[in-house]
């Protein structure tokens, strides 16, 4: 039950039956008190988001430059940040929305965390239009208000496009999360004695008692957010990826960038929820809920992205060697033979190479070894990320602006760093004020209750 691959014909380790009661006990016993673990993982993340948030306010003073803005990379690593988070942010919506349509019951133990990482995903992905304007303090700009001033947004501007999509999906993504929420926050409504999370639970039930119209109605609304969140998968993301297709830039000017885009958003989504499952049923003893069977099927998911990611970098390649641009035919070479090549292999490996050792059982079913490679699958990504932006905007069409000075600046570094714990503070505080697994979806495997007999 650790995770590891038991010998053939050993026995799995004697556990009484799950029940309702136990599984009341296992999954809102997460909302406890925090240890001494929780705490030091939670100061260390705060330290990190405060390094990150004095890089910030020192690029705000000082200017975009010591962020590594250098002509021609005029959007840095800053961009990437933000294409990287919204496509963690789609993950959620995948395996919530798209599995519940389908009726795939394995995602009932993991679909919590997905629903939770991609309202944190895409709070995350917001800072950064703001922060790579230079002037983030001037976004409201970036919304369709009435003003006196006769001012409106450009909506042919490419962050125009960004803030629809962004403050769209986050809407939709959260209010889908919170609907879903209802029958557990009522559970743990009912047994908590905390002064502090009992308002809180009060609130987030919406007067929840469980009688029969109830799951009538909350059973309906699933449903129809469901099938509206179902389509934000393939838009959101295809909007990001024509901030890029409807530029002339060689590596840009593509028409597989939508398909090819969602895919690898799945792709890293699906990869960092393995991770913090991975994580999470170990430090909060769940093995028995989350079971290497539920962490095999996310596996073979990650599998099947990787292979549509993979067959959209040979496509690529295919397409500017057959093509008639010398300029796009001059960008694939540079990218994997030029001044960032050591960055478009550790793409390539990252994200096709190694994730073909998902083929293997094992493999699929060794938790440490799982944990290793969807760690690389999400470096990989950020690396593709940074090699379609930094890379294609340093190889312009104009030679003179070849001279490719851009460096990854330590500023970057500390803001990319920051945006991680920004992003794992909402985590840590989520499993331990919400539950983090779905208690009424899990109840609904356990069988019927039945009384004994005197």
């Amino acid at each position: 039950m650790s995770g590891t691959t038991l010998p053939m014909g050993a026995a799995l380790p004697a556990r009484p039956p799950q029940t309702l009661r136990s599984l009341n006990d296992d999954i809102l016993g997460v909302i406890a008190r925090p240890g001494l673990l929780w705490i030091a993982v939670f100061a260390l993340d705060l330290v990190v988001l405060l390094i990150g948030g004095l890089a910030l306010r020192n690029e705000i003073v000082l200017g975009l430059g010591v962020g590594g803005w250098t002509r021609p990379v005029m959007w840095a690593s800053y961009i990437t940040n933000f294409v990287f988070w919204v496509g963690i942010a789609h993950c959620g919506t995948l395996v919530s929305a798209i599995l519940y349509l389908f009726r795939s019951h394995f995602r009932r133990a993991v679909y919590r965390m997905a629903e939770a990482m991609t309202v944190f995903g895409v709070l995350t992905a917001g800072i950064f239009p703001l922060v790579h304007t230079g002037r983030p303090w001037f976004g409201y700009w970036l919304a369709p208000y009435p003003n006196q001033r006769g001012f409106w947004p450009n909506f042919r501007s490419p962050l125009e496009w960004d803030v629809f999509a962004v403050t769209t999906y986050l809407t939709l993504s959260s209010i889908f999360f919170f609907v879903g929420l209802i029958p557990d926050v009522a559970a743990a409504r009912d047994r908590t004695r905390n002064r502090v999370l009992k308002p809180l639970y009060t609130l987030l039930a919406f007067g929840w008692t469980g009688a029969g119209h109830q799951w009538r109605h909350f059973y309906g609304a699933y449903l129809y957010f469901a099938a509206l969140c179902t389509p934000l998968v393939l838009s959101v993301h295809s909007v990001v990826s024509w901030d890029f297709a409807m530029a002339q830039n060689a590596g840009w000017h593509n028409t597989i960038f939508a398909p090819y885009f969602v895919a690898g958003a799945i792709f890293s989504g699906v990869a960092l929820v393995i991770n913090l499952l991975i994580v999470a049923r170990k430090a909060f003893k769940l093995e028995h809920i989350v079971t290497v069977d539920h962490m095999e099927k996310l596996a073979k998911l990650v599998l099947l992205t990787s292979t549509i990611v993979g067959y959209s970098y040979l496509t690529e390649f295919f397409m500017a060697w057959f093509g008639p641009s010398d300029a796009e035919r001059d960008l694939f070479l540079f990218r994997y033979f030029g001044t960032f090549g050591w960055a478009a292999w550790i793409m390539f490996t990252c994200n096709v190479l190694l994730p073909l050792l998902l083929w293997l059982k094992p493999v699929r079913r060794n938790m440490t070894v799982l944990f290793v490679l969807m760690l690389s699958v999400n470096v990989g990504m950020w690396f593709e990320r940074f090699v379609i932006i930094a890379v294609s905007l340093a190889r312009p069409f104009t030679p003179y602006a070849w001279g490719v000075n851009y460096r990854i600046s330590w500023t970057e570094i500390a803001v990319t760093a920051g945006a991680f714990a920004w992003f794992f503070m909402f985590f840590l505080v989520f499993v331990k004020v919400l539950p983090a697994f779905s208690l009424a979806e899990l109840k609904e495997t356990l069988p019927v209750p039945r009384r004994r007999k005197p």
